[in-house]
């Protein structure tokens, strides 16, 4: 039996992870935080899925502490047969194209680069650390249960609650979806099968915000987008090397987004 141990197992990814493991037959521990008593104990496989993601530019010495400093402390202390460090395809942000090995740009002095700058130096710091690591860059994951301060989640719950939503992007932006089941199955793959050092695990697919506008005005949403306001774009994710690995997903945003309308139309 495959043994799994998540780090940052309550969050929306590892809690999935966590059960999809299982289902597997894996025997999975996601231990809470501050537990630290299994650093002492050889393991075979983790996943490092602890960070923060929209609240990063208001803590940023927390952001670091989760991305890099406790990163290390597994690194030189804990064994085990592999390591599977989540990062992000956010790091594409100011690349001109978006495959593993492009060459990645970021600004100190532009806050929103402190995520990206301390996700790549946990990547670089796993990767050279002499440890058998690899790192999976994830997009945009979706799904129910997603935290609240998901751009799809806000905009979703939005949607329901007051049947009129105004995007402050402009109407060509748009991001790279996967749903979380496809993620968690891509990861798991990855930490039984992968022989790259680094996979993107996206869909390849970017969906404009017009195109939910578009879906939203069937469901008698009545939407806008604010004048002037700026564009999101990154480069399209290359997924050549995830789907040549271990195939396509199995879930399309656009096929989803008439049950995740639902499931917020039932939340209170």
């Amino acid at each position: 039996m495959r043994r799994a141990l998540i780090v940052g197992g309550s969050g929306f990814i590892g809690q999935h992870l966590h059960r999809l493991l299982e289902l597997h037959g894996w025997q999975v521990s996601s231990p809470a935080r501050g537990d630290l008593h299994w650093m002492h104990t050889p393991q075979d496989i983790v996943f490092y899925c602890a960070g923060l993601t929209a609240d990063f530019r208001k803590q940023p010495f927390a952001t670091v502490e989760a991305h890099v400093h406790f990163l290390q402390q597994i690194l030189q202390q804990v064994q085990f047969e592999r390591l599977v460090y989540l990062s992000s395809t956010r790091v594409y942000q100011k690349a001109s194209t978006g495959s593993e090995d492009s060459l990645l740009g970021v600004m100190s002095q532009d806050a929103s680069d402190l995520y990206n700058l301390s996700k790549l130096m946990g990547e670089s710091l796993a990767l050279h650390s002499g440890r058998p690591v690899q790192i999976a860059r994830l997009s945009n994951i979706y799904g129910k249960g997603m935290p609240s301060a998901n751009f799809l989640a806000d905009i979703l719950r939005t949607a329901v609650r007051q049947r009129r939503l105004v995007f402050q992007t402009a109407p060509f932006s748009e991001k790279d979806y996967l749903h979380v089941e496809d993620a968690c199955r891509y990861l798991m793959r990855i930490a039984g099968e992968g022989c790259e050092r680094v996979y993107n695990v996206a869909s390849g697919q970017q969906t404009q915000h017009s195109t939910l506008a578009d879906w939203l005005a069937t469901q008698q949403v009545a939407c806008e987008f604010l004048a002037g306001a700026p564009a999101q774009r990154f480069p399209p994710v290359d997924v050549s090397r995830l789907h040549a690995a271990f195939g396509l997903p199995q879930h399309r945003l656009q096929d989803d987004l008439s049950e995740l309308f639902s499931y917020y139309s039932e939340m209170p």
